[in-house]
């Protein structure tokens, strides 16, 4: 379960000012004199923190001899909630100037006009220079330019109980390849009776079952999924089989814990039960488990979790590649297309993407520096966790993601679910995914 549900599941109450129905304002003559811009947070855990942030950021400003101000408008919301209400915000023209949302919402956002684009003030920024190339590369859009500016990073890869397996005499060490470690769960399996992993698949799950699930999985095969230059998709590759295989494969040795896979809100009883019990000692997982759903205060905290739970690259699962962990996108900040003061707007972006404001923000939410420089500066350097995460981040896989992608994660989630319930096998399922998707994208979007 990814931690945004987390937040929202959390979050009780309107907070702080009006909420998203607030317009997007600057007072004043122009951006040379005094401005206020709006800045939206809709979960609660980040607009506790950047209220404490902003009061400096207007110091800095004014110090510089601008006279901004910067209203924080906060409305807690789900994901669903949030982007069917800033779409209709932004087509109205009454959205703030800047909003804080996971990196997946730009792409849709930025095709319909709605966001500004910050090629201009990237390239005159010496801080853009600083963001590891994986980061940059996922923000960017496929018209090639940049219309967001990340603030946190993620990395996926395999969460274990290293308690539990040490308890059953199962190694712990980084398995090299996907038959390795499919030798250890059968193990666990034999000695606990229970399926002692969970990878999201089928429709239960939802777009986890994609995000979290078979892109982290495909991203590492070595086969070409979107290409960028073409704007077209691969639906039928040496990988892609290889995934489903994987899939079909631990559905038939009793690995997976399919019954919960296809009950509702399947991350409960996986995620949030049997993997703080122990009675399921693998997880995929992304950083912000951490905090969000292991960690003291998250959905389901386990105790000491630093000394219990260690993480594993995705094991190679094509002969030829490598373990490998998956860089996973954060949120980011993106400025209204509309907005009365775009450079006022994205110099708070900057800002609170910068130095000790992103070591707070980042620190306060669980999540990964998505640039150098940041791992002496409190408090983010008191993350181990986060630190070693970043350091993973540099040599990690960026996942290929294209225009598309409801469309692809769609028929990755039916198909997943025939697999699941034993209607096909890891072939079979190759093919159905491939007819289905291109079903759903159009012969346009589909590689010849």
């Amino acid at each position: 379960m990814r931690r945004n549900r987390v937040l929202a599941a959390a979050a009780a109450g309107a907070l702080l000012t009006a909420g998203l129905t607030a317009c997007s304002s600057s007072s004043g003559s122009g951006e040379d004199g005094p401005v206020t811009i709006k800045l939206l947070e809709y979960q609660e855990a980040r607009a506790k923190v950047v209220k404490g942030l902003i009061p400096q950021f207007e110091k800095a400003m004014a110090k510089q001899g601008r006279k901004v101000k910067v209203e924080l408008v906060a409305d807690t919301l789900t994901d669903d909630q949030f982007h069917t209400k800033i779409t209709q915000q932004l087509h109205s023209g009454t959205a703030p100037d800047v909003l804080d949302m996971g990196g997946s919402n730009v792409t849709g956002m930025a095709g319909a006009g709605y966001l500004l684009n910050l090629d201009e003030y990237v390239e005159k920024w010496d801080g853009w220079d600083q963001y590891y190339p994986s980061v940059k590369d996922g923000a960017r859009q496929p018209d090639g330019s940049y219309y967001s500016l990340p603030h946190e990073a993620s990395v996926q890869s395999l969460f274990y109980r290293k308690d539990v397996l040490k308890r059953l005499g199962v190694p712990t060490s980084q398995p090299r390849t996907w038959d390795e470690l499919i030798s250890r769960l059968k193990k666990v399996k034999a000695k606990t009776g229970e399926a002692p992993i969970v990878l999201p698949a089928g429709t239960a799950w939802g777009a986890g079952t994609w995000t979290e699930g078979l892109l982290p999985l495909m991203a590492g095969t070595g086969s070409t999924f979107f290409d960028a230059k073409s704007g077209t998709w691969q639906l039928e590759s040496k990988g892609l089989t290889a995934v489903f295989d994987l899939y079909a494969r631990l559905v038939k040795d009793d690995l997976l814990p399919v019954r919960d896979l296809q009950n509702p809100n399947p991350w409960e009883p996986t995620k949030y039960k049997k993997f703080p019990k122990g009675t399921l000692p693998v997880s995929a997982q992304g950083s912000w488990g951490w905090k969000y759903d292991w960690g003291p205060d998250g959905a389901a905290p386990v105790k000491d979790v630093r000394e219990k739970v260690g993480t594993w690259d995705y094991p190679a699962l094509v002969p030829g590649t490598k373990p490998y962990s998956v860089s996973g996108g954060g949120y980011v900040y993106s400025v209204n297309a509309k907005s009365k003061a775009p450079d006022a707007a994205v110099e708070l972006a900057k800002w609170l993407s910068s130095g000790k404001a992103l070591a707070t923000q980042l620190s306060a939410v669980g999540a990964v520096s998505p640039r150098k420089g940041l791992t002496a500066t409190a408090p983010y350097k008191d993350e181990p966790s986060l630190l070693e995460a970043e350091r993973k981040l540099r040599t990690s896989v960026q996942p290929p993601l294209g225009d598309g992608e409801d469309q692809v994660s769609q028929a990755a989630q039916e198909t997943t679910g025939k697999l699941l319930s034993g209607d096909t096998d890891g072939r079979g399922a190759a093919a159905d995914f491939a007819a289905q998707a291109k079903e759903l994208l159009g012969d346009r979007r589909v590689a010849k």
